[in-house]
């Protein structure tokens, strides 16, 4: 065996291919043939793609799946705290021995064939989940979807959550390029869903295409919000006072609408009631999407949050949650993202920034965060920190009970706060 430890994989993994993205389905797919066996049968599958939401649309699966007694293979990526975070049993990460096993496995298989950390990630998951073989596994699309590692498997159902300008480098410039990067997913004869808005019309003419049928929010399915609750309907079933998912934010209806009709387009294969629905909806739990704490009377809201779109949401979610005292913010951000953007946004509704560097290679300096805020027409009140734990420190000696602060901009940034004992007590 190479190496018995975790850490010492991954670590080898990040220099094994020069390209930290590769997009190309050859590579992974060789070595896919090669394991044993290269099959997820006999487990249902599903591929959700899309700019936002897939992590909730996880999540969400997870949970509605998991009360109506499915077992549960899902594969998601970034990870907030723990590399296991990614590979999933029921909910739950599972272990080194596991991961290193299959990484042992795949290291034989490919032989002199170079794989990023991603791809070996990918390959590991798909490896786990044909040998437990749960009843579904949920497969989250990391970047795009024609090209993504995880479209080496045929899907029997996919879901487009969203498509907004992000990844434009290796996606496209406009979002009918991205929209048919990520309808890649489709296949033929099979169902797909689109749960978002106004669909791009790239989604429709790759289903088209390929064959598969496209089941699109506002046409095939549609949701009513009521005061405390919301309905869901399709033209062949509808659902009655469901409650609103645990997951802040309303934009969440529009994923666990899709989830429940991809239900309606498995069946019978999966059966999910509605006693199932209802207990999975108030149960789902995702951290770092406007997940709240409350420490000394001082609200922190974490949200990974880190293109316009997902902080669109992020933003109507604070003006529907005031608060009496001032909102600060800690935000890092990778260099690829429209930070002018992001920051005009939540100008409004943010009295005090304190931006901070971020431990990766692609992270934007905290002094570029500032420079980019100084070049806007609008005032910042801000600060510039070498780490994000730098910030949470300083943002803690000046806030007050009744005060919030926002930690927001990138899977790191909010890894970076949960690991600070400003707010991590255990």
């Amino acid at each position: 065996m190479r190496f018995t430890r975790l850490d010492d994989w991954l670590n080898w993994q990040e220099g094994l291919n020069p390209k930290t993205i590769d997009l190309g389905l050859a590579r992974v797919q060789q070595v896919w043939q090669k394991l044993s066996p290269p099959d997820l049968a006999p487990s249902t599958v599903i591929s959700i793609a899309g700019t936002n939401g897939k992590g909730s649309t996880v999540a969400l699966f997870e949970a509605l799946l998991g009360q109506a007694g499915y077992s549960t293979g899902s594969y998601t990526s970034p990870h907030l705290l723990c590399y296991n975070e990614r590979i999933r049993l029921d909910g739950i990460p599972v272990s080194d021995e596991k991961i290193v096993e299959a990484f042992q496995a795949i290291d034989e298989a490919r032989a002199e064939i170079p794989l990023t950390y991603f791809e070996y990630g990918t390959l590991a998951a798909l490896h786990i989940f044909s040998r437990e073989t749960p009843d579904v596994v949920l497969l989250e699309v990391g970047l795009g979807g024609r090209l993504d590692a995880v479209n080496i498997i045929d899907a029997d159902l996919a879901v487009v959550t969203s498509i907004a300008l992000d990844h434009q480098e290796w996606l496209g410039n406009d979002r009918e390029s991205i929209g048919r990067e990520k309808a890649g997913i489709f296949r033929p004869g099979k169902p797909a869903v689109f749960s978002g808005r106004d669909m791009p019309e790239s989604i429709a003419r790759e289903a088209k295409k390929r064959q598969a049928k496209l089941h699109v929010r506002g046409r095939d399915f549609d949701l009513d919000v009521c005061a405390n609750h919301w309905n869901w309907r399709s033209p062949s079933r509808s659902l009655q006072d469901l409650p609103f998912p645990a997951l802040p934010g309303r934009h969440q209806l529009d994923n666990a609408a899709a989830v429940l009709m991809a239900f309606e387009l498995l069946s019978p294969a999966v059966v999910v009631r509605q006693t199932a629905i209802r207990q999975g909806l108030e149960r789902v739990n995702l951290p770092g999407r406007q997940q709240v704490l409350e420490k000394d009377g001082v609200q922190w809201v974490l949200d990974v949050a880190h293109n316009p779109h997902a902080v669109a949401a992020l933003q109507r979610w604070l003006q529907e949650n005031p608060v009496p005292g001032r909102t600060l913010a800690v935000l890092g951000m990778l260099g690829d993202k429209d930070v002018a953007a992001v920051l005009a946004l939540l100008q409004e509704q943010v009295q005090k920034w304190h931006f901070a560097t971020l431990e990766d290679s692609r992270g934007l300096k905290a002094k570029a965060l500032a420079g980019k805020a100084a070049a806007m027409p609008q005032s910042f009140s801000m600060e510039a920190h070498e780490r994000v734990e730098k910030a949470m420190q300083a943002v803690a000696g000046e806030v007050e009970p009744g005060d919030r602060v926002v930690i927001f901009g990138s899977f790191h940034t909010v890894a970076g706060a949960l690991k600070s004992p400003v707010i991590n007590t255990g």
